[in-house]
C-alpha cells in the first residue's frame, strides 16, 4: 500500500470525492472481472467521467510509482482487470457518452463505458450496426472490447474489433492524451494498442467503423446425436465455399445449462445444436441456405429449425448467447478457457478433452465459434470440494496445452490477462517474450500500467527479473534500454 494514502488526497482534488471509493466493502464490488477464479481487492478505485480526469488520475500514479489498472464493464474472462492491491482502479464506466454519429462516413465516436450493443440500437433506424458482437454485448464496454480485442459469434464473416476501430484517443501511462489513426503513416500502433489487454494505456474515446445492415438474415439450428456429427457439417459447409455469418455449437451439458437457466427449448435428446446464420444479398442468402440444410442433413442432423421471425432468430440464439452464465445453473464454480485450433483438428481435440474429463473426474462443456475452430470449454468444479479447484486448473492447462500441439492457440478472443500469463512461455519463446516486452517498455517505462498481466517473468522496465540473472542480451547489445 506504499504511497496510496498520500496518493487518494491527489484523487479527490482531481475527482469528486464521491467518485473516489476507498471504504473495504465498496471496494470488494470491484475484486474480479468475469473470471471470478481470480480476485484481489483494489487499494482505490475512481470513476472519472472525461479523458483529462482520467490523465490528471494516471499522472499522479505515474508521481508516485503506483501501479493502476483500466476497468470497464467487468465482463473480461482472463482476468484482465483484476486490480491491484497496492494500486489504483480505474473504472470508466461513466465515460458513455456516443460523442458522434457519421453516416456518410459509417462512422461513431464513443467513449470507452458506451455498451457494444448501444452502439448498434443507436444506428439501427438509419440501416447500420456495430459488427463485432460478444456474447456480452448488451453490458461489455467499447474500452473493453478494444482492450481484449474482443470478437464474438460473427467474427467468422466479420473479424474481430481490431477490423472496426478507425482511431483511438488515449492516455499514455504517463498521463499523455494521443490519438491513433488507421491513417498515421509508418508503424501500426493503432493494431498495438488494440488488444494489449491495458498494458499500454487506456482508452478514452474511439472511433469505430459502422456497417450497413445486410439485405437478408437467415438462422438455422440443427440438432444432431453427438458433436461428431455437427463438426462434420462444419466442415463440409465450410469446404463447400460458404462462409456463413456465424457457426456456432454446443454440446449436450452446455445444452443443459442453458435449458436449466433460459429455458431455450432447444431439441429433447440433442448431442450437439449448431447454429449457422448466413446473411447477405437475398439471392445469396436463399442459394447458401439450400445447401447449408442439405449438408446438416446429410450429416446426420435429425432436426433442423429456421427463424421465420426476429423473436425466432433471437429465441434460437437465447441459449447460445446464455452459455457462460447458464453453467452457473449446473455447477457452483468453473473456468472459462478460449483456445483455437484449426477446424479440422476440432474432432481430435475435443477427444482429447473427453479423455481429460475421465481423466480427473471434472466435467467440462463445449462451446464454440466452430467455424474457426475457437473452443470455449467450460471446466465445471465445486470450490468447496478440497482439490478440484486444483484439478480444474490443471484440466484447463492441459486443453491449452492440446490446442498448441494441434497447432492452435492458448486464446482466440477473451486475452491472455492473469489467467493465461503462466502457459505463455508453452506457445513463445523466451526470445519473443523478450522482444514483445520491448513494445511495452517503449509505451510504459515504469511498468505501471497493468502490470502483471500477459507476460510470465517480468524482465525490462525496471520490474524485477525473474529467472533471467544479469544484463539482457538486448540491452547488452545496445538494442534495448535497461530502465
Amino acid at each position: 500500500m506504499s504511497g496510496l494514502p498520500d496518493l487518494v488526497a491527489g484523487l479527490e482534488s482531481i475527482i469528486a470525492p464521491e467518485a473516489v471509493i476507498t471504504d473495504p466493502v465498496r471496494l470488494r464490488t470491484y475484486e474480479c472481472d468475469g473470471l471470478t477464479y481470480h480476485r484481489a481487492t483494489p487499494g482505490v478505485v475512481v470513476l472519472p467521467e472525461t479523458a483529462e480526469q482520467v490523465a490528471a488520475v494516471v499522472r499522479l500514479c505515474d508521481e508516485f510509482g503506483v501501479p493502476f489498472v483500466a476497468r470497464g464493464s467487468g465482463t473480461g474472462l482472463s482476468g484482465g482487470a483484476l486490480p491491484r492491491a497496492d494500486g489504483v482502479l480505474i473504472v470508466t464506466s461513466r465515460m458513455r457518452r456516443i460523442l458522434e454519429i457519421d453516416i456518410p462516413n459509417r462512422r461513431a465516436v464513443v467513449e470507452p463505458g458506451v455498451t457494444n450493443l448501444a452502439i448498434t440500437e443507436a444506428v439501427r433506424d438509419q440501416g447500420y450496426y456495430y459488427a463485432p458482437d460478444p456474447s456480452s454485448q448488451q453490458i461489455c464496454s467499447i474500452g473493453g472490447n478494444v482492450a481484449e480485442n474482443s470478437g464474438g459469434a460473427h467474427c467468422l464473416k466479420y473479424g474481430f474489433t481490431v477490423n472496426h476501430v478507425l482511431g483511438i484517443e488515449l492516455v499514455t501511462p504517463d498521463g499523455e492524451i494521443v490519438e491513433l489513426s488507421d491513417r498515421d503513416p509508418g508503424y501500426d500502433l493503432l493494431g498495438a494498442f488494440i488488444g494489449s489487454e491495458g498494458t499500454l494505456g487506456i482508452a478514452t474515446k474511439v472511433t469505430v467503423r459502422l456497417s450497413p445492415l445486410p439485405e437478408s438474415v437467415t438462422t438455422l439450428l440443427a440438432a444432431f446425436s453427438s458433436i461428431e456429427g455437427g463438426g462434420q457439417a462444419v466442415s463440409a459447409i465450410i469446404a463447400a465455399g460458404v462462409v456463413p455469418a456465424a457457426v456456432e455449437m454446443m454440446d449436450a451439458l452446455a445444452i443443459e445449462a442453458a435449458e436449466a437457466a433460459v429455458r431455450c427449448g432447444y431439441p429433447a435428446g440433442a448431442g450437439a445444436v449448431l447454429i449457422v446464420e448466413l446473411d447477405g444479398p437475398h439471392a445469396e442468402v436463399e442459394h447458401q441456405f439450400a445447401a447449408v440444410e442439405r449438408i446438416c442433413r446429410e450429416s446426420g442432423a435429425f432436426e433442423i429449425r429456421v427463424a421465420a421471425s426476429a423473436e425466432e432468430r433471437i429465441a434460437i440464439w437465447k441459449g447460445r448467447k446464455s452459455a457462460f452464465a447458464a453453467v452457473g445453473r449446473i455447477s457452483p464454480a468453473y473456468i472459462v478457457q478460449d483456445g483455437v485450433v484449426p477446424r479440422t483438428a476440432l474432432p481430435e481435440v475435443l477427444a482429447g478433452i473427453d479423455r481429460l474429463q475421465e481423466e480427473f473426474g471434472i466435467r467440462v462443456a463445449n462451446v464454440f465459434h466452430a467455424g474457426d475452430g475457437n473452443l470455449h470449454p467450460l471446466v465445471l468444479f465445486d470450490d468447496a470440494v478440497p482439490g478440484q479447484g486444483e484439478r480444474a486448473e490443471v484440466v484447463s492447462g492441459r486443453i491449452l496445452d492440446l490446442c498448441i500441439d494441434h497447432g492452435g492457440s492458448i486464446t482466440g478472443e477473451h486475452g491472455v490477462g492473469v489467467d493465461k500469463s503462466r502457459y505463455m512461455p508453452r506457445m513463445f519463446s523466451e526470445e519473443d517474450l523478450d522482444t514483445m516486452q520491448l513494445v511495452r517498455c517503449a509505451f510504459d517505462p515504469k511498468g505501471l500500467s497493468n502490470p502483471g498481466k500477459v507476460f510470465p517473468t517480468p524482465r525490462l522496465c525496471g520490474e524485477v527479473p525473474g529467472v533471467r540473472k544479469g544484463v539482457h542480451p538486448l540491452v547488452e547489445s545496445g538494442l534495448a534500454e535497461q530502465f
